[in-house]
């Protein structure tokens, strides 16, 4: 019997710039979707990259002085970095300027298209480059982007082509009010579908090659215009697949894949909910299953900006805490789906309390004990996984299983303060052994819920248990 299949994808962010402790929460929230469906033994694809291609990639470049490719190569490697110390588990990573597989498949696609749903004009029109997407004034506020607020919009006169969103509205609203795509949570469903019923407007899907400054993807048959940025950065996820070629993993995982999961930001529920959908009916392809949409992070209760002075570098945060600690912050004390707020101050506190003197001490005692009075590690019998903590991951509901593998940690806690083994085994050695065999055997299923959030502190505890053996060092040191 062949493995069920589940693709998970990463938004792919631009790269003008280093990643920011949004980025840290995405990859952390994707990495433990993807940890958890192999541990429950489905055959996993799980796929992150960058966004070369924006025309804000090539502003920056210039503004460094520097060559764009060089400059997007250069900054991708953050991002790849940022993955590595976060011991994030993808198995792909695409870069839409220099991975082969992108042109061809970003190409491929648009020839796919219908033709009646692509067509030229000439357009002016606000533009809002934070966003890489012409604005209508239903869009804005204040006559500002929400999104970007206090930049000023440019405004763009070319002949582009367009994309006729419209002759998909109804196909569309069927799709998400059915959940045949589903969109979670209800709040961004309800956003789409309040979207879709206020009428789907066509959107530009190219620009000149003079405003792209002859960066990105070229249309195919008119070498005169460049692929607006979201019609080609969208397809890279299953460009990745090799849907250029018509790969063996395109069509295992997306065509005939049993999920296909995107995990993006709220700020790009449209694109992914409502255009990619849309581009995907007309090239005649299959749509993604799921998208999960997380929230953004504050900083001390306002919106992490450079001109505040309040962004959060996620290297420092690792830097300060270790890669396993940011990722309990990131999956456990932040909301998984709503805004949060994170400081470096709140994170030294969640540190100590949960990690130090949490589920660090916690194994340290009970491994002590077992070492000392156990001659042999117990059996460790089948099934040790809570359904309560399946069901929530099953339902993406990242800080709930997060927070059931606290409550078994507590509650261990609890049980060695109650039957006080350490004092018990002194008088009745046999009824002693029995209390802390119980203890390693809910230790390690502790360990086996922390491999999604926290994969090496995993490997240690099934180590202890294995080898009977205490750590030869505390777990998660105190800040002081």
């Amino acid at each position: 019997m062949s493995k069920k299949t589940f693709f998970i994808s990463t938004s792919i962010p631009y790269v003008n710039a280093k990643p920011h402790i949004g980025h840290a929460l995405e990859f952390v929230q994707a990495d433990i979707l993807a940890r958890y469906r192999r541990l429950m033994g489905e055959e996993v694809y799980f796929l992150s990259g960058t966004d070369d291609n924006a025309l804000k990639n090539v502003q920056a470049a210039e503004a460094a002085g520097a060559e764009v490719g060089e400059y997007v190569t250069e900054n991708a490697k953050h991002f790849e970095n940022l993955l590595k110390n976060l011991n994030i588990s993808n198995d792909d990573f695409i870069k839409t300027a220099s991975d082969s597989r992108h042109k061809v498949g970003a190409q491929k696609l648009w020839s796919s298209c219908r033709s009646e749903d692509i067509y030229k004009k000439k357009y002016k029109g606000l533009y809002c480059l934070g966003c890489e997407e012409f604005k209508t004034e239903k869009d804005l506020i204040n006559g500002e982007c929400p999104e970007h607020p206090g930049k000023k919009l440019e405004e763009v006169e070319e002949e582009n082509y367009f994309f006729k969103l419209s002759n998909y509205q109804t196909q569309l609203l069927e799709l998400i009010e059915s959940n045949t795509l589903k969109i979670i949570p209800e709040t961004r469903r309800n956003e789409a579908l309040s979207f879709i019923k206020g009428g789907l407007e066509d959107f530009s899907i190219s620009r000149s090659v003079a405003r792209a400054r002859s960066w990105g993807v070229p249309v195919p048959g008119d070498d005169s215009q460049i692929m607006y940025v979201w019609f080609d950065a969208l397809s890279n996820y299953i460009n990745a697949l090799g849907y250029g070629t018509n790969g063996k993993n395109f069509e295992k995982f997306w065509t005939e894949g049993n999920e296909r999961l995107h995990v993006i930001g709220k700020g790009i529920n449209r694109f992914h909910t409502i255009y990619w959908p849309a581009m995907l009916l007309s090239a005649g392809e299959a749509l993604p299953t799921t998208v999960f949409i997380h929230g953004y992070i504050n900083s001390g209760g306002q919106k992490m900006s450079k001109s505040v002075g309040n962004t959060i570098d996620p290297e420092e945060v690792i830097r300060e805490f270790g890669g396993e600690a940011t990722r309990y912050f990131l999956a456990r004390r932040l909301s998984t789906f709503e805004d949060s707020d994170f400081t470096m101050e709140k994170a030294k506190e969640w540190y100590n309390a949960d990690l130090a003197n949490g589920i660090g001490n916690l194994v340290s005692r009970i491994m002590k004990l077992a070492s000392t009075h156990l001659e042999k590690s117990p059996e460790i019998p089948e099934g040790t996984i809570p359904e309560d903590f399946k069901e929530a991951l099953n339902s993406y509901e990242i800080q709930k299983a997060a927070d059931i593998v606290w409550k078994w940690i507590g509650e261990l806690d609890l049980f060695i303060q109650e039957n006080k083994p350490f004092e018990v085994v002194k008088v009745d050695k046999q009824k002693g052994k029995a209390l802390i065999e119980e203890a390693v055997i809910k230790l390690y299923t502790i360990g086996r819920m922390l491999y999604p959030f926290l994969p090496e502190l995993n490997v240690v505890i099934k180590d202890l248990v294995k080898y009977n053996k205490m750590p030869e060092k505390p777990l998660f040191l105190r800040k002081e």
